[in-house]
């Protein structure tokens, strides 16, 4: 089977439930070991991934501040569970746009499109459950914008999205989860545990890969981190960060140095 063909599928699918199935399917056959990673199919740009009709996207800086009230709480976990659903079509392009990497590169990220569909799942049942769905409140488009501004080259979007834009995600979860605990929506510190655990893992994934194309390239990290920072973000990246998750997904010494340095 096309590992190409059917990420792309799965990734322009706008309809939640069989975006979810195709990338199912895709898991099983990379377990099965029935995916060739040698063929052939378009490489296209992709301004915007199949998504559902709702939710209504609005500019970053319109979105409404988000309150200690019940649905305040509610809003973030539809937050959450909006950036769980762009998570898989990040993993998804990924897989599909970039050519010439090793079988175990689009395996890592066949995977980390199926964990990110189950983290998506988790968070909607929970939103079923409080009477709400995906899809009922507005959300931005933050997360895709950069990986579609980083379709160029692999090694500008390992760069930037799991080492910044999911790294973020180990420095904020923290926080939010102890907001969680003090609410009356507890069942979130533990769906929020899994998905913290299952991040490391994916920054690690994105680390794992950058780290490997600047060894080929014969490039300095650190050096191109920061010029990749600058290009596509234009401003220091702001902390607090997760030194001790930000360990477990192997950044650097060097690189957390750099990171508190800024």
């Amino acid at each position: 089977m096309n590992p190409f063909e059917l990420s792309h599928k799965a990734l322009m699918c706008g309809n939640v439930v069989e975006k979810i199935e195709i990338t199912n399917q895709l898991h099983n056959l990379k377990n099965k070991q029935l995916l060739n990673y040698q063929s052939k199919y378009h490489i296209d740009p992709v301004k915007f991934p199949g998504r559902p009709d709702k939710p209504t996207l609005a500019r970053f800086g319109s979105m409404p501040k988000r309150g200690q009230s019940d649905i305040g709480f509610i809003e973030t976990i539809h937050a959450i569970c909006h950036i769980e659903f762009n998570a898989i079509n990040l993993a998804l392009d990924a897989a599909y746009r970039f050519r010439n990497m090793p079988d175990k590169f689009y395996q890592d990220w066949i995977q980390v499109a199926f964990e990110e569909s189950q983290h998506f799942q988790l968070l909607n049942n929970y939103l079923i459950e409080l009477g709400y769905q995906y899809g009922d409140f507005d959300a931005h488009n933050g997360l895709w914008k950069m990986t579609y501004e980083t379709d160029y080259d692999v090694l500008a979007r390992m760069a930037l999205v799991p080492r910044v834009l999911e790294a973020r995600g180990l420095d904020a979860t923290p926080k939010i989860q102890k907001r969680f605990s003090k609410s009356t929506f507890k069942p979130m510190v533990g769906l929020l545990d899994i998905i913290f655990q299952d991040e490391i893992g994916h920054v690690k994934i994105g680390n794992f890969w950058f780290h490997h194309l600047c060894k080929v390239r014969k490039i300095d990290p650190i050096k191109t981190f920061d010029e990749l920072v600058e290009k596509h973000i234009g401003e220091q990246l702001r902390g607090p960060f997760n030194l001790e998750a930000r360990k477990m997904a192997d950044f650097t010494d060097q690189e957390l140095h750099y990171l508190q340095s800024r």
